[in-house]
């Protein structure tokens, strides 16, 4: 089985995967002789730190047929077995959140503080969420001669990416779970270990419940191989993606092969707007406070945040101060150990992400932007015994037009880009001047004025000033960001059908 990986991992997670969970136990890989594997890497240092096995099409076939085995029950079961199931879920996951943290930290790099508290004991929260949701959900409302009702929309195949692999798992399984769906599980080849320890939860989970095995599956493997398989299959109702734009549009054309139904949740170049305060309409009242919370969006999770606000318009009468404030908070976000507690930067979770983001930051100087602060982090700058990782400090470009590519494209990375605006008008143009859209914010003293613009903003998620954010209300995209929602009564919606009775 090849070489061992460079360390294990904290708690009982074995890193180094063999099996799949199918029908509510463990099974090797029916093709071949299990060789084949995907090896996870720690981003920090660049080591091995586990492998997980590659699913053939034979593999996906026998998930989604346990899935659809154990669809029937499912489906028939009430509202309080399903809340039990959500219950003991969100339990085993913050009976384990510490040893959850240390698995996410590892596999993709996210600080400590970060892993623990967005990416795991959101996830619970996400689980919990829906025991409330179910608790005042409408199953069936009557319509003059029509009973209208409410049904699981079938077997759901759910794809995920490595930047919240635990959390963006939460999101689309505990929803389907929750309408009474079973789902087939693809997570990320990247960053998939947490998906395995989540697993075990499930395991322990359904057993106390008496949940139907086969209710969730567990695979690895290839999108090309895997998840295509998984779109495609006959016995997919429902497939639910978040990723790229680019691999939201094949799994969209492979699905539509089958006529299945398809949520995307996909790219962003999200844009914050900070407006002046009347009356003078030429200053914003703490400026210094707007700026350090743009970057702490921007930078949070080194910036591979699909909803992070990268684009920070700002009025002309205050650029150039704002610039300034942009330079001095970016530097008091220093590169750290993921391993450590506290506010820092950990490293860009992928070979290829890393690739990626130093380009776009070549790319943005090429045409023209100016480059404030940031780019590649020299060695001096890298965390003590980390060098090999794949750092990019806290990046600041000036001077941005909406035309040049760091304006478009996402760069899912620690990249914040600042421009100018006139007035208003000038400002919901430049907003809206994307391909996506996902998400966008709006600072300003007069939560009216913020309101107003907020619905100017054609996105599925706005935060005004310091808004916090809900898990009982939708998230979604507009434009090609996506399509359909996930969380709460609209993301379980989602996963139903719905059937007019005559009467």
């Amino acid at each position: 089985m090849g070489n061992p990986v460079s360390y294990p991992l904290t708690g009982q997670l074995d890193p180094d995967r063999w099996e799949f969970w199918i029908g509510g136990t463990w099974q090797a890989p029916l093709e071949g002789s299990g060789d084949a594997h995907a090896v996870v890497t720690d981003p920090a240092t660049g080591r091995a730190i586990g492998r997980v096995p590659q699913a053939t099409e034979a593999d996906v076939d026998a998930a989604v047929a346990a899935a659809r085995a154990a669809f029937p029950a499912w489906a028939a079961s009430g509202v309080s077995t399903r809340q039990a199931l959500l219950a003991a879920v969100a339990t085993g996951i913050r009976e384990r959140e510490a040893e959850f943290a240390a698995v996410i930290t590892a596999e993709m790099g996210a600080p400590r503080d970060n892993a623990l508290e967005a990416q795991t004991r959101l996830a619970a929260e996400v689980f919990d969420s829906y025991l409330t949701v179910l608790a005042d959900f409408q199953w069936q409302e009557r319509i003059a001669s029509s009973q209208v009702v409410r049904e699981p929309v079938g077997v759901v195949a759910a794809i995920t990416p490595w930047n919240y692999p635990l959390y963006l798992i939460a999101a689309k399984v505990a929803a389907a779970l929750a309408a009474g769906c079973t789902v087939v599980l693809k997570p990320s080849c990247e960053a998939p270990l947490s998906a395995f320890l989540l697993a075990t939860v499930f395991e322990r989970a359904c057993a106390e419940t008496g949940a139907p095995a086969g209710v969730f599956n567990l695979i690895t493997g290839a999108g090309s191989v895997a998840g295509a398989a998984l779109a495609g299959h006959p016995g997919v109702d429902a497939v639910s993606f978040t990723g790229s734009t680019g691999a939201g549009r094949a799994v969209a054309r492979t699905a539509a092969e089958t006529v299945k139904r398809v949520g995307l949740e996909l790219g962003g170049k999200s844009a914050r707007v900070i407006l002046t305060d009347e009356p003078d309409g030429s200053t914003v009242k703490d400026l210094d406070r707007a700026i350090a919370t743009a970057l702490a969006d921007a930078f949070y999770n080194s910036g591979q945040t699909c909803t992070a606000c990268t684009r920070v318009l700002l009025p002309e009468a205050v650029y150039e101060r704002a610039v300034a404030l942009a330079a001095e908070e970016a530097g008091r976000w220093p590169l750290g150990d993921p391993a450590g507690p506290g506010d820092h930067l950990g490293p860009i979770a992928t070979a290829a992400q890393y690739d990626s983001v130093l380009a776009h930051i070549a790319q943005g100087t090429a045409e023209g932007a100016r480059l404030v602060t940031g780019g590649e982090a020299p060695a001096d700058r890298r965390p003590e015994g980390l060098a090999s990782g794949h750092w990019v400090l806290p990046t600041v470009f000036a001077d941005v037009t909406p035309d040049m590519t760091i304006a478009q494209e996402e760069i899912f990375g620690p990249v914040v880009c600042l421009l100018p605006y006139r007035d208003e008008e000038e400002a919901a143009r430049i907003a809206n001047d994307s391909i996506y859209g996902l998400a966008g914010a709006v600072w300003c003293a007069d939560p009216l004025r913020a309101e107003h613009f907020a619905r100017r903003i054609r996105a599925g998620l706005i935060t005004v000033n310091d808004g916090t954010f809900n898990v009982l209300a939708p998230t979604g995209g507009y434009k090609q960001s996506g399509i359909g929602r996930e969380l709460g009564a609209h993301g379980l919606a989602e996963y139903l059908e719905t059937k007019t009775i005559q009467w």
